[in-house]
């Protein structure tokens, strides 16, 4: 049973950007609001036309072509998701569908903002395991499409996008690729992030979030660099679920990864959810701030007080 690596990865984005002005001629707030509270300046918002499928397809065909792959190379395809709107065909059926990927195991993973950390791992896990041999693991998003545009502690926050990766076997002899998942949940406090109703809408206990991802998170992402073997102060990347800059940076601080880039595509992305991670990702690769065989934190958090974190190498 030999370990896994990450192939390639890929990103996308709308071409629509809503800026913090934009957004303060639709609620009473203001570019200077957003910044101190969550670091957010931009974020991209998919059309009316732009189903989650699509946006997860564009990321995944990016992957593939960096990877040097066609579609029939693949034979097994998670998407992570929260806001898909339709339960079936579920949205790894029709990025199959999309892409043209013949006869694949395909399924969705719902654990919101940690989803993609947990798609990695469920990828890792079946490939190690033989039930597959290349998967293209998705993280997806359309917050846009479930978010109150009237309410400013929650419309301010979100974006959409997809980031994908090509997950396949290490060769024989190989160290492996990603290293052991470490992950959990709190459902008794499952209710503070919420995605409820009919049309379904996002609402969260910002600062019970805060509170917990500062003080409990940091002990928890120490733990999965130990299963690894790689000392924080080893990592050269650090990528966290993009939720807020008032959680990233203390968070990355007290993780000790002194000499890592930190991803803060916050910033210009919003929260994306369960893309967040890989979308991340993906642009410190395209912008050479990593390299191939750099030790990489991935640790996703959030929805459902979920979580779930592993050190992968870079592609």
């Amino acid at each position: 049973m030999h370990g896994s690596r990450i192939a390639a990865i890929g990103h996308y984005q709308p071409a629509r950007i809503l800026t913090n002005e934009d957004l303060a001629g639709m609620v009473d707030t203001s570019d200077e609001w957003i910044r101190s509270r969550v670091g957010i300046r931009t974020r991209h918002i998919a059309g009316p036309d732009e189903p989650v499928d699509e946006l997860a397809a564009h990321a995944a065909a990016k992957a593939l072509a960096a990877a040097g792959l066609t579609p029939a190379d693949i034979d097994l395809v998670l998407v992570a998701t929260s806001t898909a709107i339709d339960r079936s065909p579920n949205t790894a059926a029709r990025v199959a569908a999309r892409l043209g990927i013949p006869g694949p195991a395909a399924m969705d993973v719902n654990v919101v903002c940690a989803g993609f950390t947990h798609a990695l791992a469920t990828a890792d896990h079946t490939v190690r395991a033989g039930a597959a041999t290349r998967a293209l693991v998705i993280g997806a998003d359309k917050m846009s499409e479930i978010t109150d545009w009237t309410d400013r502690s929650t419309c301010v926050l979100v974006g959409d996008g997809a980031g994908a990766a090509v997950v396949e076997a290490c060769a024989e002899g190989e160290e492996p690729g990603i290293g052991p998942v470490l992950w959990g949940s709190v459902p008794e406090m499952g209710h503070a992030v919420r995605i409820e109703g009919t049309p379904p809408r996002f609402a969260q206990e910002g600062q019970s979030v805060y509170r917990w991802a500062t003080t409990q998170l940091p002990a928890i992402a120490r733990q999965a660099c130990e299963k690894a073997a790689v000392a924080p102060e080893d990592l050269a990347g650090v990528v966290l679920h993009q939720a807020n800059l008032r959680i990233i940076e203390p968070l990355a601080e007290k993780i000790g990864a002194v000499n890592a880039v930190v991803a803060r595509d916050v910033t210009e992305s919003g929260n994306t959810s369960a893309a967040s991670i890989p979308l991340a990702f993906s642009k410190l690769l395209e912008q050479g701030a990593l390299r191939g065989g750099d030790p990489v934190l991935l640790f996703g958090f959030g929805g459902n007080l979920s979580y779930a974190g592993q050190v992968v190498r870079c592609p």
